[in-house]
């Protein structure tokens, strides 16, 4: 073949691998926009028609909780919200009350909620055991050498922010939620993250009592 013929060929090509992807890039759905008011709707009443509860009514109002047991939503990363939702949805993660609301809600409605919340303000916490309080600052700030136990600051961020899509935010959240969580990944009814299961499964009850407690004095 002449060589000429080479840098049409390629020519060709280049401009056959454009006009594919831009008509790929046409027909590809376009994410919907998110709508806070229509996330404010669901949170505040639900849907009774599918069978989805009102999170006002377990997650306080604005996200938040003032049931210790229940997590405040508010200042939560959102990409952690929505990632917690579709493990709801799967064996990942299994909650008698939340697997049946997240199956019931939409992508649609996830963004909405998740756009609502993320216009709300966290309402602050207090530790309240001053016994444990430099343990849990020890073992936040610095982890348990002996028992490899890493920083809990190292992925949830010295204040406590957490860190979008990856990991939650601990600042202010109710001692016995934190508390509850942490005992769940050490047995293993809680499977949605290895690390924290790893990490659990080597804190006493002391320690993890301690974090719970000292994390829900940070802001």
């Amino acid at each position: 073949m002449n060589r000429v013929c080479f840098p049409i060929i390629k020519i060709a090509s280049v401009a056959m691998l454009a006009i594919v992807s831009s008509l790929a890039s046409a027909q590809a759905p376009k994410p919907a926009k998110s709508d806070p008011a229509k996330g404010e709707a669901l949170y505040n009443t639900g849907d009774a028609a599918r069978n989805i509860t009102a999170c006002i009514a377990c997650h306080g109002a604005a996200g938040n909780s003032t049931i210790s047991q229940n997590p405040k939503l508010t200042g939560q990363p959102g990409a952690y919200i929505h990632k917690q939702l579709l493990d709801f949805k799967s064996p990942a993660r299994n909650n008698p009350i939340m697997t049946g609301i997240a199956k019931a809600m939409t992508e649609e409605d996830i963004q909405n909620v998740v756009a609502y919340l993320a216009k709300q303000k966290p309402a602050p916490g207090a530790a309240r055991n001053p016994a444990t309080v430099e343990l849990g600052k020890k073992i936040f700030r610095g982890g348990i050498a002996e028992k490899h136990i890493p920083a809990c600051a190292a992925c949830h961020s010295a204040n406590g922010a957490g860190i979008p899509a990856q990991f939650p935010r601990l600042a202010g959240q109710h001692q016995d939620y934190t508390t509850a969580q942490l005992v769940n990944f050490r047995s293993g009814a809680r499977k949605n993250s290895e690390p924290m299961t790893t990490i659990a499964k080597r804190m006493s009850d002391e320690e993890i009592q301690a974090v719970a407690d000292y994390v829900a004095g940070l802001k």
